[in-house]
């Protein structure tokens, strides 16, 4: 079957990452690239593919539903892969309700664009339409925060502790209702928190990077002892390839690196890192900007994914440790300046 795949955020962080690694795999499927360009998304990031004849990029916004509907009328559109989001915590502190918007009606509106143009009534998709997919990417901050054990997997209870976190959630929520009042073909994926090339300077790692190489201080929250899982970029974009063309529709699947480190560990890292590629011209060591500020209101102790469904079901295997997909990562930013 031929295939027309919508791209939704497709340049920003992980859907930049993602879409040259799935032309690569696919080089037949045609990709058509929606994003907004928000701050958040860079053009820049898709130069390796912006040239191939099997990529078009569209600006557009998910909350404009005519603009969706357009699209779906223009093109055969046989599946959707969902990244677009707002997506960093402390901006949906400072103002919540860009994430209400993109997150939800934005998810809404997709999903209303594939039960009108796939469907004829509920569970009766149109014949050309059967294994037409939307799959929905998502976070392990829609299952809250953790002790100091055990590990979120699939069955989890939804605890969502910001308005980031409730607004994915939600948008979860709208996929598995689609699935199980429409009969909509659809996949979920809750990954861990993503690192790698191509991300943007306001999250944790890049910041890092930077406040480095500039030598100004590195503000780590509270006490630096917040524990994330996380996982290399690219293997995350695999993961999704493999939960598109062979998860189990209606299903979820969590998605991690099996790499729990705090902030302080993944600080100390980078800062080892640098000072072997690019020692500071003083002489003196990176870590010793570290800076401890007030902490993130609502800030989640502890996430830990177990992605033992999707290794076992799917037969999914990341590439990358994070020892050397930091390594990689400081790499990248090395020599983009």
């Amino acid at each position: 079957m031929s295939q027309t795949i919508l791209v939704t955020g497709g340049a920003g962080f992980i859907g930049a990452n993602f879409i040259p690694y799935f032309m690569e795999k696919h080089p037949t499927y045609k990709i058509i690239n929606l994003d907004k360009l928000t701050y958040a998304g860079n053009l820049d990031n898709l130069k390796e593919v912006e040239n191939n004849p099997n990529y078009t990029f569209i600006k557009g916004d998910i909350c404009d539903e005519n603009f969706i509907n357009s699209l779906f009328d223009k093109y055969t559109i046989t599946g959707v892969i969902h990244f677009a989001a707002e997506s960093h915590v402390d901006n949906s502190i400072s103002g919540p309700r860009a994430f209400i918007n993109t997150n939800i009606l934005g998810t809404f509106n997709l999903l209303e664009a594939c039960r009108t143009h796939w469907y004829d009534a509920p569970f009766t998709p149109k014949p050309e339409c059967k294994d037409y997919r939307f799959h929905h990417i998502s976070t392990d901050e829609v299952f809250g925060t953790l002790g100091d054990t055990g590990f979120f997997c699939e069955t989890t209870p939804y605890a969502p502790n910001s308005p980031y976190s409730a607004s994915k959630a939600s948008s979860d929520f709208l996929v598995r209702a689609y699935h199980h009042t429409f009969g909509l073909n659809t996949t979920i994926s809750n990954c861990s928190n993503n690192y790698g090339p191509k991300q943007h300077g306001e999250k944790l790692i890049p910041t890092i990077i930077r406040n480095c190489l500039n030598q100004s201080p590195i503000p780590i929250y509270g006490n630096g002892k917040n524990i994330r899982d996380w996982l290399y970029v690219t293997d995350h974009a695999k993961a999704i390839d493999i939960i598109y063309h062979n998860g189990v529709l209606g299903q979820t699947y969590n998605v991690g690196g099996h790499n729990e480190l705090t902030n302080l560990d993944i600080t100390h890292t980078i800062c080892e890192i640098l000072d072997n590629e690019r020692p500071r011209p003083d002489g003196k060591k990176y870590k010793e900007l570290i800076t401890f500020v007030k902490d993130r209101a609502g800030h989640d102790k502890r996430y830990a994914i177990d992605p033992t469904k999707l290794e076992t079901s799917l037969s999914y295997k990341p590439d990358e440790t994070f020892k050397t997909g930091i390594v990689k990562t400081v790499r990248w930013y090395l020599n983009k300046q």
